[in-house]
Formats: C-alpha cells, structure tokens, sequence
C-alpha cells in the first residue's frame, strides 16, 4: 500500500469517528431535551391527585380536563411549580459552572457568595419577628408566603450580593473575594442562630420549613416575575462563554490575551449571585443543584468549553430538580418530601464522586 493510500485511509477512518462521535453528541442533545419534556409532563401529572397524561396535554394546549378539579390542578398549581422547578435547575446549574469556572474550584457552587445566607437572613428577619402568638403569626404568614418573604428573601441576599461586588470592583483577588463572601455567610448564619434562639417556637417552625425549599409554594404572579427574570440573566450567561472559557487557562493569562479580568469577574459574580437569589427568593435554598451539574455536564459532553457546558447545564440541571419534584412524592400517601432533602441525597454522592478522582476531577486539570 501506498503512503498516500495509508493518508486516506487514515483520513476516512478519522472522518467515520468524527462522524460517530457528531451523532452520539446529536443523540445525547436530543435525549436531554425529550428527557426535560416528558420529566415536565410527569411533574404536572403526577401528585397527591394524579392527573391522567392526556388530560395534562389537553390543559395544556388550552382546552379543559374532563374534571373542573384536573384543570385547576394543572393550571393554577402544579404548572408553575413545574416551570419553577426547570427554572431553578437551570439557573442553578448555570450559577453553579461560572462559579467554578471563576473560582476555579470543583466544589464551588453559586451559594458560595454568602447569597444564600444572606437570604436566610432577611426571611429570619420576617417571619422570626413576625409575631409570638400562633393565631397571628399564622395569618400573617398567609401574605409573607406570596409577599413578604419572596422580598425579604431577595434583599437579603442583594445586601450580601452588593458587599461582594464592592470587594470585587477594587480589584481584589478571586480569594479574596471569595473570603469576604463566606465571612458575609457566617454572619448572616450568627444573626440567623440568635434569631432563632429568642424566636417564638411556632416562628421557627415556620422558618425552618422555608430552609427545607419547595416550589409547591409559587404561584403565577411569581412565575410572571422568576420567569423573565432567569430567561434574562440565562442569556447574559451565554453571551459570555468566550470570556469564561479565556479564564479557564487562569487570570493572569486571561490579562495578557485582553481579557478585562476584573470587569468580567464583576459579571460573573453579579450573574451567578442573582440567579441564586432569584430562585433562593421564590423556592428557598435548593441544595447541591449547582454543585452536581456542572460535573455531570463535564462528564457526559467530556469538554470545559462553555459553549457546550452552559446549555448542556441548562437542560441537566432541569432534568435533576424535575426528577428532584418526582422522587420527593411519596408512593401511595400525599406526603411530599421537602426537595432540598431530596436534591441532598442526589447531589452528594456526586460530590464524593468528585472527591474520591483525585487530581483527575480537579477544575484546574481539566483546563
């Protein structure tokens, strides 16, 4: 044989793997989305009252159940829990993959900021003082659920957020950005305790069930607002996937390319944090999400480009808090799990997956 036949043969042969290597990439893009679909439809249809498939797809396409009792279940209840549900994936896994990406640490998730706790913090001011009595604290928690603590929730964490980016814009280090966060997040968690520990029994009840998360709790003029608000932000996010990919190779390389690295950690920061808070405001603290996708992510697509990563987390992280929503309903009774618990048990095995690799799962490595 020839060495120019040898060539072409090597040529067709690298050809066939590259196209084997474009389908499986086609089958696994088109098997995620179908995936967020259908977890979507078993979200709105299955319950406490399951809702035949076929009565959801009527609902749906803007017709009405057999029984008054199905569309209001689909309609006004479980279909923005659904779509909070794939919102709150999405951002957090997003959230989750530029703080890793900045930070350049595989545990770091979008809570590290101190947001999180700083949401804490504001909800504690709210429902912790609302009130001694059970009879008044119980009706005034029937406005801070739609009300109250959805804003509670978001200035606490924008408070935290501010005093972050007032670090980051004097040109500090990542670390030392980071420091200042978790600091915030201690002293949010100490105000938080002491709160707590005067607090009326009934209060803490009531806060500490917020902590556990739900989306059972948002209704349509939330969604109206989460909404727009994630679909914004997502898109901001995929607009800077170039610059997240230069800061892979390390900020001082990312300088000497032209990268503005301050600018762009101040965007980084202000975009993963207010994702967080977004969802962290209108479901409470959701756990690991924004941990554990990103890995998968890098797993599944065996890339750090973000080009790829950032839908691929957008549709994962969709698939873990759907599927989160399903496993939390118990068979066989109406007992509904709380959904950080859940998202707990799912995220942290990934975690010690990540742990147990070694110097192979290590972010840097991969970079």
């Amino acid at each position: 044989m020839t060495v120019t036949g040898t060539r072409r043969e090597s040529a067709e042969t690298a050809g066939r793997r590259v196209g084997r290597a474009s389908s499986i990439l086609i089958t696994i893009w088109i098997g995620l989305a179908v995936g967020v679909v259908v977890l979507f439809v078993a979200a709105i249809a299955l319950g406490p009252v399951d809702v035949p498939i076929g009565q959801v797809f009527s609902v749906l396409t803007g017709g009405d159940a057999d029984r008054d009792a199905w569309t209001i279940i689909v309609k006004d209840v479980r279909l923005p829990q659904a779509i909070t549900a794939t919102a709150a994936g999405a951002a957090l896994g997003v959230a989750g993959l530029q703080m890793q990406t900045l930070f350049r640490n595989p545990l770091a998730d979008p809570f590290i900021l101190g947001v999180s706790s700083g949401a804490g913090l504001g909800v504690a001011l709210v429902v912790l003082t609302a009130g001694t009595s059970t009879a008044g604290l119980l009706a005034g928690l029937g406005i801070l659920n739609s009300i109250g603590v959805t804003l509670a929730a978001t200035v606490g964490a924008v408070i935290v957020l501010l005093m972050v980016l007032a670090v980051a814009r004097r040109g500090q280090g990542t670390a030392t950005v980071l420091i200042v966060g978790l600091m915030m997040g201690y002293i949010a968690t100490a105000v938080v305790a002491i709160l707590i520990y005067v607090a009326d029994d009934n209060a803490i009840r009531s806060y500490l069930v917020w902590t556990l998360g739900s989306f059972n709790t948002v209704t349509w003029p939330q969604v109206q607002v989460l909404g727009p608000v994630v679909v914004a932000l997502l898109a901001i996010v995929a607009l800077t996937t170039k610059p997240l990919n230069v800061l892979l190779l390390g900020e001082t390389y990312a300088a000497s390319m032209g990268l503005n690295v301050k600018r762009m950690r101040v965007l980084t920061i202000t975009t993963s944090a207010a994702l967080a808070a977004a969802i962290t405001a209108f479901a409470g603290p959701i756990a690991f999400v924004g941990i554990a996708v990103p890995h998968l992510a890098r797993g599944i697509f065996a890339t750090s480009d973000h080009k790829t990563l950032v839908p691929a987390c957008i549709l994962i992280g969709a698939w873990t808090t759907l599927g989160a929503t399903l496993v939390s309903l118990v068979p066989g009774g109406g007992t509904v799990l709380p959904i950080n618990a859940v998202t707990s048990l799912i995220g942290a095995p990934i975690v010690i997956w990540v742990l147990v690799r070694g110097p192979g799962g290590r972010l840097a490595a991969q970079s």
